[in-house]
């Protein structure tokens, strides 16, 4: 099994708007990095992830969630309508994919990034988050690191 990552801002998409889904559920939609595409293409149905909320007064993670559908194309790239609509994306060849994510559960309080940092030198040695200038919106977890960071709730 491999953990990850997945960042929003809680202004566009947070814990509440993910408890209020039906199902606890939704899909991850708008990723229009390739790299952090290729990385929702890896995930497999059963995986977990932290919900990281960034970009906001205190980011950091708040809750794990469930990967619940695997990869499939992102039809916010196809409409017009849609801040994630890409032009040059083709139904027929899909550019964008998204995931599905169910809440498994909140976390009993938020770990900061503030606190993450204040472990990289030992335990999260390496976590992708903590690297300079990684602006990724989905990144791999080590499961040594996923130990360590459920271990600070």
């Amino acid at each position: 099994m491999r953990y990850w990552l997945m960042k929003s801002e809680p202004t566009s998409f947070g814990l509440e708007q993910l408890r209020k889904a039906p199902r606890r559920t939704t899909g991850w939609d708008g990723v229009r990095n390739y790299q952090a595409r290729n990385l929702l293409r890896e995930m497999r149905r059963g995986e977990q992830a932290f919900l990281y909320h960034s970009s906001c007064e205190v980011p950091g993670i708040v809750a794990v969630m469930e990967v619940v559908r695997e990869a499939y194309p992102d039809p916010s790239a196809f409409d017009r309508r849609d801040a994630h609509y890409d032009p040059g994306s083709d139904p027929r060849q899909p550019r964008w994919f998204m995931v599905d994510v169910r809440l498994a559960r909140a976390l009993k309080r938020t770990i900061t990034l503030a606190e993450l940092r204040a472990h990289a030198a030992r335990g999260l040695k390496g976590l992708a988050l903590l690297r300079p200038g990684n602006r990724l919106s989905v990144s791999e977890v080590a499961a040594a690191h996923w130990r360590f960071i459920l271990a600070l709730e």
